[in-house]
């Protein structure tokens, strides 16, 4: 079974689509489990704080160190993996979710404020991973990103496994265009290539197109999969 530890200030967040649908089932049948760890519950006074203010000025806040490592050290044993989502954490991706998709347990530090303090990424081993060059509010979000890439990924859990070795990123590449019924929609014909039944040139010219797609949308992708 895969299990996902989510610690965040905002429990009300979760689990939301993940309790629904194939994820859902798949939880129902052990595959997977999610837990919840409310930092706000090892707050260290009355009043619930989990912030101050940062030595050496600045804005905003920051997430104290003593209770974020009160809540990890309640919640995790020695050697499980915990990922702070941080904007200047290394890029996730396809790789990495393959990669974390064989751990039996993870745990998700979601930041809010300006971060948490440096002390306790560094005395907890807690590595910092990013879901993107942008900013987000909070890290729930990008820990549905980072939870939903792992799960598609276990096995038993989507109903045709064979669709995500064919998906965007697993080979490099982006995904190839995709047609459906009706074969002729506002004048618009599907490919003759994907109508002849001919298999080897359907592959041909679906790696063809993702190949132009990637060079012209992703040249940096395009340079990876080239030098690979």
């Amino acid at each position: 079974m895969f299990n996902a530890q989510i610690f965040t200030l905002y429990p009300d967040f979760f689990p939301g689509f993940l309790s629904k649908g194939l994820y859902g089932k798949a939880m129902s049948e052990n595959k997977w489990k999610l837990k919840i760890v409310n930092i706000r519950d090892y707050a260290l006074d009355k009043h619930k704080t989990v912030d101050d203010t940062p030595y050496g000025g600045g804005s905003g806040m920051l997430i104290r160190p003593d209770v974020i490592a009160k809540a990890i050290d309640n919640n995790i044993e020695d050697g499980e993996k915990i990922i702070f989502l941080s904007p200047k954490g290394k890029l996730f991706d396809q790789k990495k979710a393959r990669e974390l998709s064989k751990e039996k347990k993870i745990n998700l530090l979601c930041g809010h404020f300006e971060g948490i303090d440096q002390r306790v990424v560094e005395s907890r081993n807690i590595e910092e991973m990013s879901v993107g060059d942008y900013i987000l509010s909070g890290g729930e979000t990008a820990a549905m990103i980072v939870i939903d890439s792992i799960l598609r990924l276990l096995p038993g859990v989507l109903g045709n496994n064979s669709s995500v070795i064919e998906e965007t990123f697993e080979n490099g590449l982006l995904e190839y265009p995709q047609y459906t019924k009706p074969q002729i929609w506002e004048d618009k014909e599907v490919p003759e290539v994907l109508l002849s039944g001919d298999h080897a040139k359907i592959k041909d010219w679906r790696l063809s197109q993702s190949e132009v797609i990637t060079r012209d949308r992703r040249p940096d992708l395009w340079r990876k999969y080239k030098k690979d």
